[in-house]
């Protein structure tokens, strides 16, 4: 379930990447099977370690152009162990609402992408959010939880700020926001709810049948209550991407 719309990057193979705070790698595949030499960050070595394991699985079962590099690799957002300019395209994804410094998060993104390189930034969308909060604590109040809300503007102006241009904005997965009303609804942590559960079923059908009525369903929606919000930015500058 991807939150980026990668055609919309003008990706191309050979490009270099870092999707930061990787998680269970969902982008990170997508890149890798694009032809984009990767690489997952993440501060969880359990997760990194699955998807190194799924980076080496895909090599072998010829997912990917030969000769695309990937790895994963544990670390800190807020200090990218990495050069200034080293990756054509960065993405963090659902990773900015968890961090109390997040310009200090934003200005790390920018400072390891190249001038001329394009980025992807998702967070939860305010209104479905703040339904989220309003139904339940226990949906925030956790450790790693969300610690802020974001209005679209306000983080449109940190990433300007901090040097990007926004060249688009989308939204995405909200099938998945009555999902989260209800798991807040009735319990974050309470699985065995019949609402929750034969919600669950379906988006997990949706997932993996993909069939065309709830695809246009959620295309339809997304623009009204599309739970995450993406920005599509560049930093200005000449293109690295050839050198």
């Amino acid at each position: 379930m991807l939150t980026v719309d990668f055609d919309r990057l003008g990706i191309a193979p050979g490009q270099r990447a870092i999707d930061i705070g990787a998680g269970a790698g969902r982008h990170s595949f997508e890149l890798y099977r694009r032809g984009v030499d990767v690489v997952a960050f993440d501060r969880s070595a359990e997760d990194m370690k699955a998807v190194a394991d799924m980076f080496v699985a895909m090599e072998l079962e010829g997912q990917v152009p030969e000769g695309t590099l990937a790895r994963a690799e544990v670390g800190d957002a807020l200090a990218l162990p990495y050069e200034d300019s080293s990756f054509d395209i960065v993405l963090i994804s659902e990773v900015l609402e968890h961090v109390p410094e997040d310009e200090r998060a934003i200005a790390e993104l920018v400072r390891v992408l190249k001038p001329g390189g394009v980025a992807a930034v998702t967070v939860p969308r305010w209104f479905p959010e703040k339904v989220c909060w309003a139904l339940s604590d226990a949906y925030h109040e956790v450790e790693g939880g969300h610690v802020r809300i974001y209005k679209a503007d306000e983080l449109a102006g940190k990433l300007t700020s901090a040097g990007l241009k926004v060249s688009g904005t989308g939204f995405a997965h909200a099938l998945h926001a009555p999902y989260w009303w209800l798991k807040c609804a009735v319990g974050v942590d309470n699985n065995d709810n019949p609402l929750t559960k034969a919600y669950h079923r379906m988006l997990v059908w949706d997932l993996m049948k993909g069939p065309w009525i709830t695809r246009t369903a959620e295309r339809l929606l997304d623009p009204v209550m599309g739970k995450s919000v993406v920005f599509y930015l560049e930093k200005p500058g000449i293109s690295g991407a050839a050198q």
